[in-house]
């Protein structure tokens, strides 16, 4: 295939094997524009929540103002995301992408109220208008993604995505506690809003269609769609499956809220010693994706395994590191784990979207986002009620061990015999497309 060759105009180009990610980027403009958008918005994320958790933590003196922002942002996209993949396979998902976008700059502008105790309540409502955006937004353009690019290069294309949240982590969490010292919180609540216009301009000039292009089926009834994608789910127990793995590591993030007391109680190495931690996270988490695609390249039948090895690598890691009191060792143990939960999660990303139909993928990657993020939420709950009853420590290695019990109960339940498919429903099935 000829090199340069810009696919905006036409369907994804067609190619005979993977590419890379440098040439996968160059090739397919379309793609290049979302992935970009991505990168703008999430560093605009990270840009503002620290040194929002910071503004609420002067302003009130109060730890819990940060935990109700956290799980508002968990909260909310777990109560919206059965009916918002509803949404997604019912519009075009392009001008829904951008909406998202446009209506999140409006709900972080409103920061820029938050000057006093009294104005705390804003930042709650602000982030929690974010968090229901993103139920929308994030299975819209994961159901997009394998209209962007060849199957060949879905894998590939993921593991950019799933890489793009670690980047941004590492880098935009550190650049965001540097921007508030250098000039203000404000001007990062700033910073992100420009971050979610830009991302919408970058969504507004793809040309290719961000579904399949058939007609969607009218309905009246929520729970009609609804109904319809449980019945798709248990006539195929390898979607199940899928859904289920995320929920793996997820349910070990806990740890993340138990960073600060462990390096105050046991690294002694304070606060600069906490960012070093998250910062590991990010970096594990920009590994993962890569590792996982060069794993399961080629190797489709490796993806059971991969799944079941990267969610005990996560837990065995997050053991190790409630373990261990040299704080290098901690360092790499984090780094270790979310390469792990990382690679999980483009994995199962990766199958779902292969595994699914057009016209009911959004619906899909609406109930695994949803199943993703309650499994944080009852994580975080689990580590904070653990770390009130025993010390820290402890509480991060029963979570540990609830991830590799989890590990364990998957891969028995995943090896079940797979349910007989139906026939496909009409509309539903993927269309056969000329590549060329």
């Amino acid at each position: 295939m000829p090199k340069g060759t810009d696919a905006t105009d036409s369907g994804p180009t067609a190619t005979a094997a993977p590419r890379t990610a440098r040439q996968l980027l160059r090739q397919e403009a379309d793609f290049r524009r979302v992935y970009l958008s991505q990168l703008v918005s999430l560093g605009g994320d990270w840009f503002a929540m620290i040194p929002l958790l910071s503004l609420l933590q002067t302003l009130t003196g109060d730890p819990l103002w940060g935990a109700l922002v956290l799980a508002a942002d968990t909260l909310v996209i777990a109560a919206l995301s059965p009916y918002a993949g509803v949404i997604v396979d019912r519009v075009d998902r392009r001008r829904l992408m951008i909406v998202c976008d446009l209506l999140s700059a409006g709900f972080i502008a409103t920061l820029l109220l938050v000057r006093s105790e009294s104005t705390a309540w804003i930042a709650l409502i602000a982030l929690g208008g974010v968090a229901g955006v993103k139920a929308f937004h994030a299975p819209a353009a994961n159901a997009a993604l394998p209209n962007l690019v060849p199957k060949a290069d879905l894998l590939t294309a993921n593991a950019l995505v799933g890489g793009a949240w670690g980047v941004m982590l590492a880098v935009g969490a550190s650049l965001g506690a540097l921007l508030a010292s250098a000039v203000g919180t404000h001007w990062c609540f700033a910073l992100d809003v420009a971050s979610f216009c830009v991302s919408a301009a970058l969504v507004r000039r793809v040309r290719r269609p961000f579904g399949d292009g058939r007609e969607r089926k009218t309905r009246t009834r929520v729970r009609d769609d609804l109904r319809e994608t449980a019945s798709f789910a248990r006539e195929d127990r390898r979607v199940i499956a899928l859904l289920l793995a995320k929920p793996g590591t997820a349910l070990g993030n806990g740890v993340l809220a138990l960073f600060p007391a462990l390096c105050a109680t046991v690294f002694h190495v304070g606060e600069l010693g906490a960012g070093l931690l998250y910062a590991a996270r990010g970096v594990g988490a920009l590994i993962g994706p890569a590792l996982g695609r060069r794993l399961l390249s080629g190797r489709g039948d490796r993806s059971r395994l991969l799944t079941l090895a990267s969610t005990l690598t996560f837990g065995l890691a997050y053991a190790g590191f409630a373990a261990v009191d040299w704080f290098p060792l901690a360092v790499l143990l984090v780094v270790t784990a979310h390469v792990g939960g990382s690679m999980n999660a483009t994995l199962s990303s990766y199958a779902l979207q292969a595994a699914t139909p057009d016209a009911i993928r959004g619906r899909v990657l609406s109930v695994d986002f949803m199943l993703f993020t309650l499994s944080l939420g009852a994580s975080q709950l689990l580590a904070g009620g653990l770390a009130t009853r025993t010390d820290a420590p402890e509480a991060a290695l029963c979570v540990a061990s609830v991830v590799i019990a989890y590990g364990a109960l998957w891969w028995a339940f995943s090896g079940s015999p797979t349910a007989r498919r139906r026939p496909p429903l009409p509309r539903t099935d993927p269309p056969t497309v000329n590549r060329g």
